[in-house]
């Protein structure tokens, strides 16, 4: 079946318009011949930002199924399968209700160009609308006004989590312009909740929803800090709660664990039953793959990490540092991202960088490339033309820590060969 699925998400791909124009009307035609199902969903939370979108649902998600609610969840990209995007009922989407599903949505749209994002998120709002759950958590692909994800009309909470510069070429290329796209899901929904915020986002945002109502923003309505190194203290509305640390690694979890735990807060006050002594087993039992991943493998430490833009790097380096630790990194990534800045980013923490092409991804970075820019930047650095050549590498060295980051395809392709 998953051959099957795969050769169908390469059809749906070539029906991809010669130029993106970001837009919902497409969408929108589409979804009108499938009966709007996006008018048929459960109560919604909706999540724009540039980082910790899938860690703050993951979270938000535990939390509420912890308390005995059905949640289904849309998330981007994914690992291993494409079923990992669409989970139904807390349970990822079985490869026969995908397959028919795609294939039904395929017919219906009649061979009209369509994105990837938007044919498939037709495809996810349809199997949404057919089973019946308490919440649907979602997760935007590219921006927020825009994304395909924001043709639903009216939504119980947004959170924008942290937000920094990346898809420049879609989004804009200041932060001003990029921060108001990503504020544009914000529009029909009942709560909004601003997770904590560079300085210079934190004005842009708070000048954009002047006029808002049940606004609640990090550090006035919500704060966090570290209590010990199995604890941290999560504030809401002056009051304390002592939390057990999550097991996804990295400083910055904490921050996406408070999102979730305020946003549990914030769906509470509307009158959902949400018990609190809950919360220290939702936030350490959370699982996130792929994101700052430490796994054993022979007498090596590899570490996954599909960071891919400036803040992912600026947090990874952050990590190393903290860890004390130099790996060697396997490194691919989309040439549409700033290589040269991330690898600036973690040049000091890193002691060798094993360039490699994304496999079967044509829009990746070259080796030679990767090498161009590890030269100007006086990294050490070694081409591999294929994931075989650079596994081999890896179990010959001598060094015991090992990094692979650059991209979640690049993480989700190599994390097969080792788990």
């Amino acid at each position: 079946m998953s051959s099957k699925i795969d050769r169908l998400l390469i059809q749906l791909m070539n029906l991809h318009p010669k130029y993106i124009d970001l837009s919902l009307k497409r969408l929108g035609v589409l979804l009108k011949k499938l009966e709007n199902p996006h008018y048929n969903l459960p109560k919604t939370v909706h999540i724009a930002g540039t980082n910790g979108k899938g860690s703050t649902l993951s979270y938000l998600k535990k939390i509420l199924t912890q308390n005995g609610y059905s949640c289904h969840a849309y998330i981007s990209p994914h690992l291993n399968k494409f079923n990992e995007r669409i989970i139904i009922n807390n349970c990822e989407i079985s490869s026969k209700k995908l397959y028919d599903t795609l294939k039904y949505v395929k017919k219906i749209n009649n061979g009209n160009p369509i994105t990837f994002f938007e044919i498939t998120t037709a495809a996810a709002f349809v199997l949404f609308a057919k089973k019946k759950a308490d919440f649907l958590i979602l997760e935007t692909g590219l921006g927020g006004r825009l994304d395909a994800t924001n043709i639903i009309p009216n939504k119980l909470l947004s959170i924008i989590t942290n937000i920094s510069m990346d898809h420049e070429e879609f989004l804009g290329k200041t932060i001003k312009k990029i921060t108001k796209e990503k504020l544009g899901i914000t529009k029909y929904s009942k709560k909004i909740l601003i997770s904590k915020q560079s300085s210079d986002v934190e004005k842009i945002i708070k000048l954009n929803l002047k006029n808002k109502k049940n606004v609640y923003y990090y550090d006035k309505d919500y704060n966090f800090k570290n209590k010990s190194k199995s604890k941290f203290i999560f504030q809401f509305n002056n009051r304390n709660y002592l939390i057990k640390k999550p097991q996804l690694l990295g400083d910055h979890q904490l921050e996406n664990a408070a999102s979730a735990l305020a946003g549990a807060f914030i769906i509470k006050s509307l009158g959902f039953k949400i018990k609190c002594n809950l919360f220290n087993t939702s936030i350490y039992k959370t699982k996130w793959p792929g994101r700052l991943e430490m796994i054993n493998y022979k007498n090596k430490i590899i570490i996954f990490d599909g960071s891919h833009n400036i803040s992912g790097s600026e947090k990874l380096n952050i990590f190393l540092k903290q860890k004390k630790i130099k790996p060697i990194v396997l490194f691919g990534m989309l040439n549409n991202k700033k290589m040269f800045d991330f690898l600036k980013t973690i040049k000091d923490s890193v002691e060798k960088i094993i360039a490699i092409k994304i496999p079967n991804e044509k829009n990746s970075f070259t080796p030679s490339e990767i090498e161009k820019n590890c030269k100007k930047l006086l990294i050490s650095c070694q081409k591999k033309t294929n994931i075989i050549e650079a596994k081999k590498f890896i179990s010959k060295t001598k060094t015991k820590y090992i990094l692979i980051t650059g991209s979640l395809y690049l993480v989700g392709k190599l994390r097969k060969k080792y788990l």
